[in-house]
């Protein structure tokens, strides 16, 4: 994450309708490095503390995730798929109260939550689609030259790569936990291309039609 937010502090004017990626990168950083000092310095923290495991902020940063980026899709000056894009929203709401509700604990010390990141993964892969969608039914030219095309193009790559991941994570926890400890670096790699590609959003030229 160090990589696009370098790029943001050399050019930070980017378009209106990026400021909730860039809001998103700067909640992803600080969990993130709560998650990784979790896991370093553990052992040092009181028992009865939230840092005893990371997993909760793996929950938490999916949920600002969702919101962030469903605010991204939203705003973005596309007529197309409207009702889609806020029907998406308002099902993840539902979602998220009756999961955690009934079915699983934020905070649960022992995994995070494969239903939340699962269909996380899946809604925002539908608001990706949509957008090339909208694109190629307003027949619209050269749209990789703009920030939304790159951002939208690395977060497909990354919810594609892990929806599986994120789908079996917790069985394989249950029945093979070196197999899942290895295949969360597959998410690990898919992230450092989606951060890539947030990069590249923010480097580029703003001549798309998105830029006003």
């Amino acid at each position: 994450m160090l990589i696009p937010l370098a790029i943001l502090y050399f050019k930070p004017n980017q378009p209106d309708y990026v400021k909730p990626v860039v809001t998103y990168l700067w909640f992803a950083f600080a969990l993130n490095l709560i998650i990784d000092v979790i896991m370093v310095f553990k052992r040092h923290f009181p028992p009865w503390t939230l840092l005893q495991s990371n997993n909760p902020y793996y929950n938490i940063h999916s949920i600002i995730r969702f919101i962030l980026f469903s605010y991204f899709f939203i705003n973005l000056p596309q007529p197309s798929f409207m009702t889609l894009k806020k029907g998406l929203a308002l099902f993840s709401v539902i979602f998220i109260l009756i999961n955690f509700g009934f079915f699983e604990n934020i905070f649960n010390p022992d995994h995070l939550s494969g239903n939340l990141l699962t269909v996380e993964a899946y809604l925002l892969l539908i608001y990706c689609m949509q957008f090339y969608l909208s694109e190629l039914k307003e027949d619209s030219e050269r749209i990789w030259t703009g920030p939304a095309f790159w951002i939208v193009t690395g977060l497909s790559i990354y919810v594609v790569i892990n929806f599986f991941v994120f789908l079996f994570y917790v069985p394989m926890l249950n029945t093979n936990f070196t197999l899942a400890d290895n295949i969360w670096h597959v998410h690990n790699v898919a992230f450092v291309i989606f951060c890539l590609f947030l990069a590249k959003a923010f480097y580029g030229d703003f001549r798309h039609k998105y830029s006003v």
